[in-house]
């Protein structure tokens, strides 16, 4: 048994090293991140603009301060020459051909950033969605609006945003003539993000915002999926593998056990030649005859036969290299395995009882320490190892000759 732990336990160690890499795998890419940096060299990808409803002498109020690295950062100032005015830097996607593109974003789950502005104040981020039903590629006012809120200050603060809580503004369902209980955000078509002003913005003052570290976070349960799918098959197959292999094991321990034991059995210990020193054979014949006595000890081995402590215990010293409770023992769980195969009606405390057993839960500790099983699992390994056996062109009710 001792050789099958140890191959149990690389077994495990190294299902256990498996499925931490295959944990590690299936997680990075179920929760994928993506920088949107600026546009490529060809001029596709992400394109950084600026945006304002307000114009003043001409100029709008609101312009790109740097597009030249991984920052967006915009200059504006608000004055109210309209009644609700606005100022945003965006960044749109566009094949650098002039022809705007979507992206599916249904699997981003937040998106992140560093902001940074001049004035404390809150400002508003925005996703612009296509929908085929009523969009125009590259006219943005068309498209779904869904937008959420956000702080920022002079020193600059990291910002975290659930995409799943935008939600879409009441008065895009007003001018677009849709219904407002069809509040769904589907993000599978962005063509724009914007980031801009809000009415609690400072009017009359120049300002500016920066972007930086612009990233998506997604999330595919898909492999989660397929993680705990693999992470489950294995380990049935490992327990699968583990009862089959332990019990094969375990019966061929049992059938070790009970072949060493068999020159023990008293039924057999009963037929040895007669020893010639009588007194030798006296000790030996005597447990053999009397071993099933529950009251059976070493005194009464001293009584019965006459001899004294010191010879008893020499005799079982020198002969078997046990001592005379060793002995005792391994007489009565051998006897034990031989009934308990051949008396399969009889019960484990009925068998108990025959050997010399009158505490059968001490029976039972006795003879799992004895053969690594229970009473109960030892007839079943012992019947199970008999039909195994049994040639497999007679039938198993055939009687063998």
């Amino acid at each position: 048994m001792q050789e099958f732990y140890k191959k149990a336990l690389l077994a495990l160690i190294f299902l256990l090293v498996v499925d931490a890499l295959l944990a590690v795998f299936f997680v990075y890419r179920a929760f994928p991140t993506r920088t949107l940096p600026p546009a490529r060299k060809d001029g596709s990808g992400w394109h950084y603009g600026a945006y304002t409803n307000v114009v003043i002498g001409g100029v709008p109020s609101a312009r790109l301060h740097d597009t030249s690295g991984d920052r967006l950062r915009f200059d504006f100032k608000l004055k109210d020459v309209v009644a609700y005015p606005i100022a945003a830097g965006d960044l749109k996607l566009h094949d650098g051909k002039g022809r705007f593109l979507q992206e599916d974003w249904s699997r981003v789950r937040t998106i992140s950033f560093v902001v940074k502005c001049s004035l404390a104040t809150a400002l508003s981020f925005e996703v612009s969605t296509f929908d085929g039903k009523f969009s125009e590629p590259g006219k943005f006012e068309t498209y779904v609006p869904p937008r959420t809120y956000f702080s920022c200050n002079e020193q600059g603060m990291p910002v975290t945003l659930d995409l799943s809580r935008l939600l879409i503004p009441e008065w895009w369902y007003a001018s677009m003539r849709q219904d407002l209980g069809r509040q769904v955000v589907k993000l599978d078509r962005v063509g724009k993000i914007m980031f801009g002003t809000t009415a609690v913005t400072p009017r009359n003052v120049d300002a500016y915002v920066e972007i930086s570290e612009l990233t998506l976070h997604g999330r595919d349960d898909r492999y989660l999926a397929a993680l705990a799918i693999i992470i489950l098959g294995g380990w049935v197959a490992f327990g699968v593998w583990f009862f089959l292999s332990h019990s094969r094991a375990l019966l061929a321990s049992v059938d070790s056990k009970v072949k060493i034991n068999l020159p023990l059995v008293a039924y057999r210990q009963l037929t040895l030649e007669p020893y010639k020193d009588k007194e030798k054979a006296a000790v030996l014949r005597y447990i053999a005859n009397s071993y099933t006595d529950p009251k059976l000890d070493l005194e009464t081995v001293v009584e019965g036969t006459g001899a004294n402590r010191y010879k008893i215990n020499e005799v079982l010293k020198s002969e078997l290299g046990m001592t005379f409770t060793s002995y005792l023992n391994k007489l009565r769980l051998s006897e034990a395995s031989r009934l308990l195969t051949e008396k399969s009606s009889a019960a484990v405390s009925e068998i108990a009882y025959l050997v010399g057993y009158a505490n059968v839960p001490y029976f039972n500790k006795l003879f799992k320490e004895e053969f690594g099983c229970t009473p109960k699992s030892f007839r079943m390994l012992a019947a199970q190892q008999g039909r195994q056996e049994q040639p497999a062109d007679r039938a198993p009710s055939e009687p063998l000759a």
